[in-house]
């Protein structure tokens, strides 16, 4: 061993024992898939503890000069019960949590490895085990042993994602426990089954009835807002370790640390009793179960056959993750996303940053090539025949990390709305591919709103930039009226055997509701200078290459609380909207003036401008002549309560006048699906809204970040006046307005139409491509559950004319694909 301890003595320096804070990578390749379960294991680079697949060690090596590498191996353990009698799996328990990975929650196996740990020596390849250290040096010894004994303790980057203990039912202690004083008991209700008794005067009430029908009547919320009594639990859940409580002023399941105290005055011996009721969490999960929209979207009333290779490796959920699986898969199903990253993987991680883990197109690239190579899509080992399509597949944990860190909610185990990552996934490809090709542009298109005046017939006409298609749902519309009515009566008498009916709306009716004139009643005309209604018209002002529909299942009840709406649509395999294309201005046809309207002003507060760049508090003839509108700060307050962002409260309070709550709220339900929604607020005539930013005060380092992304800097200055002078948010803007920069000039090195090349201008407006609108099914993904924050997504794609189904890990040959309850569909252009 004197070769070898003489080559650890000459890098010695280099080798480094983890410090907190440090990032670990010891469970994924930074450039591919391989973990210490793989064939040739894992290196981690013992200086800036990256991990390497057997692939790429040597490249990093070479590019670094660093020669030594923990190596880790992992073989699975065979399990205890392998050798039991029967099935060799022992029965499943139900889960009685919303939770992953814990007592009660959905099971997630933990796999046993026996592990292998030895530190490598590159380029000779030389291997020294913990023996060999033994008898090297003692400053050799302490340094190696006390860095391969730190590496292997600090927790993975990649753990946080692995399994977590994420629990949806985690409760609070209620802020009425202290104040509770029982009075008397008293029974109330004929219902026997979900009966609550509430805790300040014993009356057994029952509960609230579901959304469909079922449960109680809602008498226990009722004698709550009579009484202002709160706290109530449920009858037969109550056991020695708990029981349901609800605070309906709370609006939440809570925690009663005092609950046998307080059922001990009714009489009610906790200790003693016995649960003979399902819980709220084992109800949800029911539900979330339900057989009617979960067997169908997953198939799994039939037997599927597994498919394996290239374009069929599976993904595993993270915890939650489904909605992020999906997406992926249908995306490296375009030509474009494979182009711009698998076709171009090894010119990629050649150049790849010093640390591959946080570069965007490193880590895209790397999921696309494992979705797409095949080297990933095999057999899972030892999985019963209930798991039978299960792969060993990829988890894009790296991924993960990377497109959901600094977001409030994909960066998060929470389940997501598929939609919303999408367009945030489109987000972060327009902000990493301003130059050369970008694939995203497969989704962009032109919409022209024609907005004609009633009272002058006069129109205006605007462009805007979209990714995706909303299509209402037209309820009013469905063809199985008549079911739907008598199944609601038979629930509403208490009938617990009537038929779940689901809705079937036709396509057409969709599409209808997309493009019918819709009445503005509030518009303000620059022809009458006055409010006055106006209808609005959408058109395609160009047709993409990939089109993307929603079915926008997902709204408001009166309450405004969020629910699902359970329908089936007719969706169609090939599609023609060439009757939807934009004509522009008609012959013989005015345009309204470009007039801006006044600002917002109340009478009876002063008026005051904004400061311009050279006014100042003492001289107020400085001011720029644009107005500061006056705002309700109270409804502002209160839609910023409800969860809308701060600028799209200002705005729903502005166009409606300070005429209160109700029009502001109604103005938000109608303006959700801008692209503009949540930007801020610009004022009629200004190029920015209150807190613009002069231009002499901008940061230069901003200025030449946006820049850099190849637009111009009136562009960059624009944009950062707009948002305050903050970076992100100027980023943010400055993608959500493309429209409003066609005037202004742009091009790849983002320099103007006079620097650049013969001066000529380049074309207005953001890049799109048309051609044809005339489309075919390729993918939709479609979601089970009651609502976008629970549940689980699958996707199926056709793949040389078979639908293939994606669930998670699980790829299979799609016998009865469900393309009436899909919630995104994904068309490809049809070239004749």
């Amino acid at each position: 061993m004197g070769d070898v301890g003489e080559i650890l003595m000459s890098v010695l320096s280099t080798i480094r024992v983890p410090k907190p804070g440090d990032r670990v990578h010891k469970d994924e390749c930074a450039l591919s898939f391989a973990s210490p379960e793989s064939e040739g294991g894992l290196y981690v680079c013992m200086n800036s503890f990256l991990g390497f697949g057997s692939q790429y060690v040597e490249r990093h090596h070479a590019r670094t000069g660093q020669r030594a590498y923990l190596h880790i191996t992992r073989t699975r353990k065979a399990k205890e019960d392998d050798n039991n009698s029967g099935s060799g799996h022992p029965p499943k328990k139900k889960p009685t949590r919303l939770a992953i990975g814990i007592e009660g929650g959905f099971d997630v196996e933990l796999e046993q490895y026996e592990e292998d740990v030895k530190v490598v020596l590159l380029p000779e390849r030389q291997e020294v085990t913990s023996e060999d250290l033994a008898t090297m040096p003692d400053v050799v010894r302490e340094r190696v042993s006390l860095s391969m004994a730190g590496i292997m303790a600090a927790d993975s980057v990649s753990h946080a994602l692995q399994v977590q203990q994420w629990d949806g039912e985690v409760r609070q202690e209620s802020k009425h426990i202290a104040f509770i004083q029982n009075i008397f008991f008293k029974t109330f209700c004929d219902l026997q089954e979900n009966l609550w008794m509430n805790l300040t005067d014993g009356k057994v009430l029952c509960g609230r009835r579901y959304f469909d029908g079922t449960g109680g009547n809602n008498h226990a919320l009722l004698h709550f807002q009579e009484t202002g009594y709160p706290l109530a639990v449920k009858l037969g859940t109550i056991t020695p370790d708990g029981a349901d409580v609800y605070s309906y002023d709370e609006d939440d399941m809570v925690l009663d640390s005092k609950l046998a105290e307080h059922l001990s005055h009714f009489g009610i011996d906790m200790m003693t009793m016995e649960k003979t009721e399902r819980t709220m969490t084992e109800l949800e999960i029911a539900v979330n179960q339900r057989v009617g929209e979960w067997e169908v979207i997953q198939e799994s009333g039939t037997t599927l056959r597994p498919l394996f290779g290239p374009g069929l490796t599976g993904m595993k959920n993270l915890g939650n993750s489904c909605y992020l699986n999906s997406v992926m898969q249908v995306l490296f199903t375009i030509p474009d996303f494979q182009n711009k990253y698998v076709a171009n993987i090894d010119k990629i991680i050649d150049e790849a940053p010093s640390d591959p883990t946080q570069d965007f197109k490193t880590q895209v690239a790397k999921l696309g090539y494992g979705l797409l190579s095949g080297d990933y899509s095999k057999p899972a080992l030892d999985l019963g025949d209930e798991n039978g399509g299960d792969q060993i597949g990829i988890a894009p944990r790296m991924f993960k990390a990377l497109v959901g860190r600094g977001h409030p909610e994909f960066s998060t185990n929470r389940q997501q709305d598929a939609q919303e990552f999408l367009l945030h996934f489109i987000n972060m490809v327009e902000r990493n591919c301003r130059s050369g090709s970008n694939p995203s542009e497969a989704f962009r298109f032109l919409v022209e709103d024609r907005i004609v005046c009633q009272q002058s017939q006069k129109a205006k006409y605007t462009q805007r930039v979209e990714y995706i298609v909303q299509l209402p749902v037209p309820m009013d519309q469905a063809t199985n009226t008549e079911e739907l009515q008598e199944a609601e009566q038979r629930r509403e008498e208490g009938d617990s055997s009537a038929p779940t009916v689901r809705a079937q709306i036709p396509f057409t009716a969709c599409m209808a509701a997309l493009s019918e004139p819709e009445i503005l009643t509030d518009f303000w005309s620059s022809a009458v200078q006055a409010k006055t209604a106006a209808t609005k018209m959408t058109r395609f002002a160009s047709f993409p290459d990939h089109l993307v529909i929603q079915i926008k299942k997902f709204t408001f009840g009166l309450d405004w609380v969020p629910k699902k709406l359970d329908v089936s649509i007719d969706v169609p395999d090939t599609l023609d909207l060439s009757a939807l294309r934009a004509t522009g201005q008609q012959p013989g046809e005015e345009l309204l003036p470009e007039v801006a309207p006044p600002p917002l002003m109340t009478p009876d507060v002063e008026v005051k401008g904004i400061l311009g760049s050279h006014g100042n508090d003492e001289d107020d003839s400085l001011y720029s002549p644009l107005l500061s509108p006056v705002l309700d700060d109270s409804t502002v307050s209160q839609l910023c309560e409800m969860g809308f962002p701060l600028e799209a409260c200002r705005k729903a309070v502005y166009y409606t006048g300070n005429t209160g709550i109700d029009s502001a709220m109604n103005w938000i339900m109608g303006h959700m699906d801008d692209s503009d929604f949540s930007a801020p607020l610009v004022l009629p005539g200004g190029s920015s809204g209150p807190g613009s930013t002069p231009t002499e005060s901008l940061s230069e380092e901003h200025l030449a970040t946006i820049v850099s992304m190849g637009f111009s800097r009136d562009q960059a200055t624009k944009a950062l006046r707009a948002t305050s002078n903050v970076l992100d948010r100027a980023v943010d803007w400055i993608f959500s307005h493309l429209d409003d920069l066609e005037s202004m000039d742009v091009s790849e090195g983002g320099r103007s139409a006079v620097e650049s090349e013969g001066g000529r201008d380049p074309p207005p407006g953001p890049r799109v491509r048309d051609g044809p609108g005339k489309y075919e099914l390729f993918a939709f993904i479609s979601h089970m559950g009651t609502s976008t924050m629970c549940g689980h997504y699958v996707c199926h794609i056709k793949k040389d004319q078979q639908w293939v189904i994606f669930n998670d890990q699980k790829v299979c040959a799609s016998e009865k694909p469900p393309k009436d309850l899909g919630y995104l569909y994904f068309y490809r252009r049809v070239t004749e």
